[in-house]
């Protein structure tokens, strides 16, 4: 207020000066009240505009996204200290991102949606409210999220961590959610877990992996048959005879003509928590004398030059829907081998050893048919894993195999057999 009366003092001597000197007469006295109504405005508007500037919204600048279809991270850049709450919806999957008093600036071409997250939208709420909404590929977790500040230059970001789990996860989350306030407010630094999970009953679970498809036909036969076809009539007719051997539960990565990323078959095993993941395949190889059925299980380090050759074709499977194939990164590399653990690449060998014993009694098998390398959609940390060639389409006899009926059956049983000693031992010893 002092301020005021200061400037009202002020602007009554400049008019009474003016109207006294009686140079302009008339036409200076307008002017001098003109200039004091303008002064006056000037003061009393001042404080709304200080005002207004301390109650803008917090701004949105950036949202990027980063990973695949086992892990991504999604980091919001904002121009002030946030207060996000987040929970999570089921049907589909969600992730529900809210940012009070938040105004949107994003570019809508950086929301394009990426590895396990299927869909992403955003708007705002009637009470000023931004909302972010992830919807995911499948069950999925939130392994942490942090509000950090940007230590170079002005602002502050949200990032988050999202890992690709098993339904029977998810549900746990949401019990956990529900116990609590329904949702989970984040602040600075603040790392957010779900901690262990109580496994209820669990049927032995098996995943079967359709090599290829969509894009990627995979390999050619010599009479015209397609690698991405044989793989999918026979992982069909695989899972009926599991589903109906034993009380398994039994998943297929793709049950159609569709194209999935490695990381994607890999994420899809984890995210049914399989016991047993089993990759069919039907390669071609410029030997075309060469014939007969191999069971590879994962190893950085190949058997063989056929063994990383093979790898190194179908690890480049992910090229044929356009998709950046980066070299890998030696540190990363080595930290997907050390994540598998001993007893998962046991388990692995031993169930590539039993396939072998009951397939080598019904189909012809290679000369060494258990070999090793180093192929991504064995990678799963927790999952036993083999990739099955069935027989190389470079082969004329081996083909025909393929396409039998006959054939086929003898092959799908024999693999049931061996899926059947491999889950009785697991069952009695517990692992």
């Amino acid at each position: 207020m002092g301020s005021k009366a200061t400037a009202h003092k002020g602007i009554a001597r400049f008019a009474g000066r003016v109207c006294l000197d009686g140079k302009d007469g008339f036409g200076a006295a307008v002017r001098a009240l003109t200039v004091a109504v303008a002064v006056i405005l000037a003061c009393l508007c001042a404080p709304t505009v200080v005002q207004a500037a301390e109650t803008a919204p917090t701004v949105a600048t950036g949202y990027k996204m980063a990973g695949d279809a086992e892990k991504i991270r999604v980091v919001v850049d904002v121009d002030r200290q946030p207060q996000p709450k987040w929970f999570l919806l089921r049907g589909p999957n969600r992730l529900v991102l809210d940012l009070p008093d938040t105004r949107l600036a994003i570019d809508a071409h950086d929301l394009k949606a990426r590895g396990l997250v299927r869909n992403v939208r955003c708007g705002r709420l009637d009470d000023g409210t931004a909302r972010l909404v992830l919807t995911g590929k499948g069950p999925f977790l939130v392994d942490k999220l942090d509000v950090l500040k940007n230590e170079e230059g002005a602002g502050w970001r949200i990032a988050i961590d999202l890992k690709a789990a098993s339904a029977r996860e998810f549900e746990a989350a949401l019990a956990d959610q529900a116990l609590s306030t329904g949702s989970t407010a984040a602040t600075k630094g603040q790392r957010v877990g779900t901690g262990p999970v109580s496994a209820p009953s669990h049927r032995f679970t098996v995943v079967v992996d359709a090599g290829h498809g969509g894009v990627d036909g995979g390999a050619e036969g010599v009479t015209g048959a397609v690698e991405k076809d044989v793989t999918l009539a026979f992982a069909r007719l695989l899972r009926d005879k599991l589903a109906a051997a034993g009380p398994y539960d039994v998943f297929l990565t793709r049950d159609s003509d569709v194209f999935l990323r490695l990381d994607e078959r890999v994420a899809i095993a984890r995210q049914h928590e399989a016991d047993l993941f089993i990759s069919i395949h039907a390669d071609t190889i410029s030997v075309k004398s060469l014939r007969g059925a191999t069971v590879y299980t994962v190893s950085d380090k190949a058997t063989d030059a056929e063994a990383q050759a093979l790898a190194d074709r179908e690890n480049l499977s992910d090229r044929f829907a356009g998709m950046e194939i980066k070299g890998d990164d030696p540190e990363v590399t080595d930290i997907l081998i050390d994540l598998i653990r001993r007893e998962t690449h046991s388990f692995s060998l031993r169930f590539a050893r039993t396939l072998v014993g009951q397939l080598s009694t019904t189909v012809g098998l290679i000369n060494n048919p258990h070999r090793e390398a180093g192929f991504r959609v064995l990678k799963a940390p927790d999952v036993p894993s083999v990739l099955v060639e069935l027989g190389y389409l470079s082969n004329a006899k081996d083909e025909a195999q393929l396409l039998s009926s006959d054939w086929r059956d003898k092959a799908a049983d024999s693999i049931v057999k061996a899926v059947g000693l491999f889950a009785q031992a697991r069952l009695q010893t517990g692992g």
